[in-house]
């Protein structure tokens, strides 16, 4: 978790963009604006940007729509409590598309506004999301700034109807690295939405499974040091006491969906995975959407999870 809390009032001025990056491609719109996408048939008079985009004005709040209806497929008794998401295939999705890598980073947020509502109305308490990681940091620099801009401006523009769905945000990951007004934002729309409780949705954001442990054992280390603790009472509880999501009362995922095809967990919640049931889908994340999802819970409900014993 990030150490900061003072609170900080939200600034509702969108930062600003260049206009002519390569980027964008789209000299014609605010990158802060785009809610939706519209690929336009090549010729009309709104195929002028690049990239063939239409960027719209309109909104889908991530909690501001009615609940989804609980799907009649799935047991409410045995939904997971915590789910985990690799968020993958944004830039993949825009390349497919003949877009720029922004438009696909923007189509990701939909998707997780839609995921965000869907564990919202059925019941699941924790959602994390995998939204940068530390690795991340070695991508161009236009993508990376453009992606903590779009960080910043996606969380200004949600955090009242998080406030008024009982949606708790907490952001896990090394902040070091990150702009100083998005440390800021973070620091005010946890102070914000601490209270809440309908669900908990933590973004991993500069973040890796590696520095978690090692974030933790120094911990450990420091609190031997100071003799706050004793060598030989280091254990795995100690251990996963100083872990970053630690910030929530179910820490440990009960089901991993990662999207896009890959079959590997990429340095996320290595700690915490290991009894976590995995489900891989070859959807793109901007596609993963409410049918993707049932499958992905269909899937968790049918699996028989022992932790490492054996059921008569």
């Amino acid at each position: 978790m990030f150490s900061l809390r003072l609170p900080i009032p939200l600034v509702k001025t969108p930062p600003s963009f260049s206009s002519y990056s390569p980027y964008y491609h789209c000299p014609f719109h605010h990158p802060s604006q785009t809610r939706g996408l519209i690929v336009s048939k090549r010729g009309s008079a709104t195929a002028k940007c690049h990239a063939d985009v239409t960027l719209r004005h309109d909104r889908v709040s991530f909690a501001g729509e009615s609940p989804d209806p609980f799907p009649a497929e799935l047991a409410a008794e045995m939904m997971p409590k915590h789910v985990a998401v690799i968020m993958d295939g944004n830039g993949r999705w825009a390349k497919v598309k003949g877009l720029p890598p922004s438009a696909g980073h923007q189509a990701g947020v939909q998707s997780l506004r839609r995921m965000v509502r869907l564990c919202s109305s059925w019941g699941i308490k924790v959602l994390t999301v995998f939204a940068f990681s530390t690795d991340n940091w070695v991508r161009p620099k236009l993508e990376v700034d453009f992606l903590m801009r779009l960080f910043e401006t996606t969380i200004n523009s949600e955090v009242q109807a998080f406030k008024r769905e009982g949606i708790q945000i907490s952001v896990i990951g090394d902040s070091s690295k990150l702009p100083e007004s998005l440390k800021r934002m973070i620091v005010s729309v946890e102070e914000d939405t601490k209270h809440n409780s309908r669900l908990q949705l933590i973004v991993a954001l500069s973040y890796s499974g590696k520095y978690d442990v090692v974030q933790a054992c120094k911990s450990v280390a420091k609190k031997v040091k100071d003799d706050h603790l004793h060598l030989d009472d280091i254990n795995e509880n100690i251990i996963e006491q100083e872990l970053e999501t630690n910030c929530t009362e179910f820490p440990y995922p009960d089901l991993l969906i990662r999207t896009s095809g890959e079959l590997r967990v990429s340095n996320f919640l290595l700690w915490q995975l290991a009894y976590t049931e995995l489900y891989f889908n070859q959807k793109l994340w901007p596609d993963f959407g409410k049918d993707e999802f049932v499958d992905a819970l269909s899937s968790f409900q049918q699996r028989k999870r022992r932790y490492g014993g054996r059921h008569a």
